[in-house]
């Protein structure tokens, strides 16, 4: 047995029935424990006197694991009782998961004092069982490869309604069996059926086979009819038969079962427990590496039950993939308090795409295995006390294109033909293998090609050239998320902004920019994605990281973006008076006056001092 009392502060050992029952103390992270009314106390057991209450959240579990382990029969109960806990008279309505598979839904408006209790046969895949309470919603379906059996009914036929129903120690597994006669003559033995062995492989208690119910004679049939919870679930009833009346010679019982009076079912009953069989979305060892990595850096985040399903309550901090076999895709376990080494267990995680450790207080070396991981191509490790190289496999995945990895507030990645590798918050992570040391602080390991350097100059030109048209507010570096913060269009608007398009004012291996205007009549520059550039992904998204984190009035700054599909698309302030390229040249009729000069030099000197000084890390181009 594995029987809990939710809510007690202690175990012990039921008087009525000898179960023990263990509190649910260390199986849970959540919930409030209360306990019923004063008015509700009376006559109820002890187990239902206290109670777990889960105010906050949607999704509540608990995980169980049973010593048989995996691929065994286990009867699970859930046992509810309102008992007006909270003082409020409002009976709350839930829905109940087993794993991933809807349960049932828990409503005991009509329960009486005593609640009621749900019974289900279960065959877990895993040597873990998952009870999971979320908030009430409409009914979800999902692909299985089998289903578990909610018990609706187990009549203990021919014993006296006002018996008390059979359950454990008389049931080996506590099956509750109730009594049921209708207008049947009873019959009872005191012999032994059979014994408990290879005969009854359902171990059905003496007590209950001993009493059974006949006819007044043999044209009249029993009947025995029942309600099924609805119109759409398929229906198994098994019938446990004993001949326990010692008949004439020559006599021998003979039994037709008749369904809805249409169909014979012609062939003997076959006592056989369907065995139901419960999808596991995520690859067990999945489970199991997000359970270690819990108890490893004793994360309090309520993590139990199936990761991604149901959808609706997935895991705080990850993302699943959108398919009928959803798997982990991302993990973010930023800023969570996370301190040692960086656990084996992530080389589990073999669907990952992206996984956030920033902000901990990890230690010891970038481990080689998570270039191990097929899919992995966000790395964010910022923030922390990694120490020795990064590993040369990752270094040969990020150069490829096939990683972008966070060592700072910017992004490694592709831009432009450049590889910025921006090595801050990790003050002895480098990337030369071996490592070597410089005597003097370490901002920044700057890997950058000549046209990255023109590109990011020609940046702090057009900002000291727009300087004379307005002073914008700024000198802060914004740490938030650049789809939260930065405004986004649709490609429509995209389109009415630069009125479909009809001016280019520029353009490069990423596609053409074109002007365009807001509402608010702003001019805006609008670089709209190739879909031809197989580079020009890696630039807007390398140019995105970039520009959503820097945030000062002598470098260009973000308006908005695009994403919807292959449609992509940067806005930017407008730059009116051009670049320094074309303020430069012979052809240009306006010259430069000195003093417009050297205000230029030094507004581009103060947006280089903000990269150096004013960014954590430092930033160099």
């Amino acid at each position: 047995f594995i029987t809990i009392d939710c809510g007690s502060n202690e175990d012990y050992i039921d008087e009525e029935t000898s179960i023990p029952y263990i509190s649910d103390k260390g199986l849970i992270d959540t919930g409030i424990v209360k306990t019923v009314s004063s008015d509700s106390l009376a006559n109820l057991q002890r187990y239902v006197k206290n109670l777990r209450s889960f105010p906050q959240g949607t999704r509540n579990c608990y995980t169980l694991r049973p010593e048989q382990g995996k691929n065994n029969n286990y009867l699970i109960r859930a046992t509810f009782v309102y008992g007006n806990y909270d003082g409020e008279n409002q009976i709350p309505v839930f829905n109940l998961h087993l794993g991933v598979n809807e349960w049932t839904t828990v409503n005991l408006t009509n329960a009486g004092p005593y609640g009621f209790y749900y019974d289900v046969i279960h065959v877990p895949l895993t040597d873990y069982i998952d009870v999971i309470g979320t908030a009430a919603f409409g009914k979800f379906h999902y692909q299985t490869q089998g289903r578990a059996l909610t018990k609706i009914w187990g009549y203990d036929i021919g014993r006296n309604s006002s018996d008390i129903s059979v359950r454990y120690p008389n049931d080996a597994y506590d099956r509750i069996w109730n009594p049921v006669l209708f207008d049947w003559i009873q019959i009872t033995t005191d012999s032994t059926i059979y014994s408990k062995s290879s005969e009854n492989p359902y171990n059905i208690p003496d007590v209950v086979l001993r009493t059974a119910a006949k006819t007044q004679n043999s044209s009249i049939p029993l009947s025995f009819s029942g309600s099924p919870p609805d119109s759409i679930s398929k229906c198994y009833v098994y019938f446990h038969f004993a001949e326990i009346e010692k008949l004439k010679a020559g006599q021998q019982r003979e039994l037709k079962i008749n369904l809805n009076g249409e169909r014979y079912l012609t062939e003997s009953v076959k006592l056989d427990y369907l065995k139901p069989q419960t999808i596991v979305q995520n690859d067990p060892p999945v489970i199991e590496a997000i359970m270690d990595i819990k108890k490893l850096y004793n994360v309090t985040r309520n993590w139990q039950g199936d990761p991604c399903v149901p959808s609706k309550y997935s895991w705080d901090g990850l993302n699943c993939s959108d398919d009928n076999h959803p798997r982990i895709i991302s993990r973010n376990l930023s800023s969570s308090n996370l301190t040692g080494e960086i656990a084996t267990s992530f080389s589990n995680l073999k669907a990952i795409q992206s996984l956030d450790l920033s902000y901990n207080d990890l230690t010891g070396l970038l481990p080689e295995f998570l270039s191990e991981l097929p899919n992995l191509n966000i790395l964010n490790v910022s923030g922390n006390n990694l120490i020795g190289s990064v590993p040369e496999a990752l270094l040969q995945k990020f150069r490829s294109g096939k990683l972008i990895m966070f060592k700072g507030l910017l992004t490694m990645a592709y831009y432009l033909d450049a590889f910025y590798a921006i090595v801050g918050e990790n003050p002895d992570l480098c990337l030369s293998v071996p490592c070597k040391r410089k005597k003097k602080k370490e901002f920044v390991v700057p890997i950058v090609a000549s046209s990255v350097a023109v590109v990011m100059v020609l940046l702090f030109i057009f900002s000291a050239l727009v300087i004379y048209k307005r002073k914008r507010k700024g000198d802060m570096v914004t740490k938030s998320n650049f789809k939260s913060k930065n405004q986004q269009y649709s490609y429509s608007e995209v389109v009415s902004i630069t009125s479909n398009f009809r001016t280019i004012i520029g353009g490069g291996g990423f596609g053409k920019v074109y002007l365009g205007k807001l509402k608010d009549e702003t001019q805006v520059a609008v670089k709209l994605l190739s879909a031809s550039s197989n580079q020009g992904h890696k630039e807007f998204r390398a140019e995105a990281q970039l520009l959503m984190i820097v945030h000062h009035r002598n470098l260009v700054s973000l308006v908005g973006y695009c994403d919807e599909g292959v449609k992509k698309a940067l806005i930017y302030e407008y730059m009116a008076n051009g670049n320094l390229l074309q303020n430069l040249s012979v052809t240009n009729t306006s010259v430069l006056t000195w003093n417009e000069r050297i205000h230029i030099a030094v507004d581009a000197a103060h947006g280089l001092e903000y990269l150096h000084n004013g960014c954590k890390p430092p930033i160099i181009h």
